[in-house]
C-alpha cells in the first residue's frame, strides 16, 4: 500500500504522497463526486488539526491562521479572491522560510485547504501534505500506522460532510453555489 511512497523516501524526494498515491485512490475516488461546497467543508474542517500542530511549536506564526480565515470569508462571499490568494500564498512562503520539514509541510497542507475554494483540484494537496509531515514525524519504519488512520480520517470526514453540507444553510459565495460545473479533480482525472 505504501511502496510508491517507499520509493520516494530512498529517493529523499520531500514530497512523498501524490494524486497516484495508492493509498490514497479510494479518497480520490470519493473527492471527485463531491459538489465544490461539500469539499471546501472537509477541506476547512480536515485542516484544523495541522493548524493545531503548527501553532502548538509555532505559535506567533499567524500567517497558516490567517489563511484559513481569510477563505472561509471568500468561501462565504464576504472578500474577493486577490485577499484569499495572498494569505494562501503567505502560507506557502512560511514552509519555504523554515528549516522544518514537518511542519512546513503542514503549512503547504493549510494552504491548500485553503486553496480548495479557488478548486477542487486542491483538496488532495491537503492530504498529500500532512501525510508527508506524518511520515516526517514518525520516520521510515513507524509511519504505517499513524498515516493510515490519517487516511481512514480524511475518508470518514468526507462521508460526513458529504452528508451535512447542504443540510447546515450557509451562505456561499455565488461560484460555489452552481453545481452545474463539474468536477475538476474528476475532470482532471479523465484527462490522465
Amino acid at each position: 500500500m505504501f511502496s510508491d511512497v517507499e520509493v520516494k523516501m530512498k529517493k529523499r524526494n520531500k514530497l512523498l504522497f501524490s494524486r497516484d498515491s495508492l493509498c490514497l485512490q479510494e479518497l480520490k475516488q470519493l473527492i471527485q463526486l463531491q459538489n465544490h461546497r461539500t469539499l471546501v467543508m472537509w477541506a476547512f474542517d480536515c485542516a484544523k488539526f495541522p493548524l493545531d500542530q503548527f501553532e502548538a511549536k509555532y505559535p506567533d506564526e499567524q500567517r497558516p491562521r490567517t489563511c484559513l480565515e481569510r477563505c472561509e470569508e471568500w468561501a462565504r462571499g464576504e472578500i474577493k479572491m486577490p485577499i484569499a490568494k495572498r494569505a494562501i500564498l503567505d502560507s506557502h512562503a512560511v514552509a519555504k522560510e523554515m528549516d522544518d520539514i514537518e511542519y512546513g509541510t503542514l503549512c503547504q497542507a493549510i494552504g491548500h485547504a485553503g486553496a480548495t475554494v479557488h478548486v477542487e483540484t486542491h483538496a488532495l494537496g491537503l492530504p498529500i501534505y500532512e501525510l508527508t509531515s506524518i511520515v516526517n514525524k514518525y520516520g521510515n519504519d513507524h509511519f504505517h500506522g499513524p498515516v493510515s488512520e490519517k487516511i481512514n480520517d480524511y475518508y470518514t470526514r468526507l462521508l460526513y460532510w458529504q452528508e451535512t453540507t447542504d443540510k447546515l444553510e450557509l451562505s456561499w459565495a455565488g461560484f460555489l453555489l452552481d453545481d452545474t460545473k463539474p468536477n475538476k479533480e474528476r475532470l482532471w482525472n479523465e484527462k490522465r
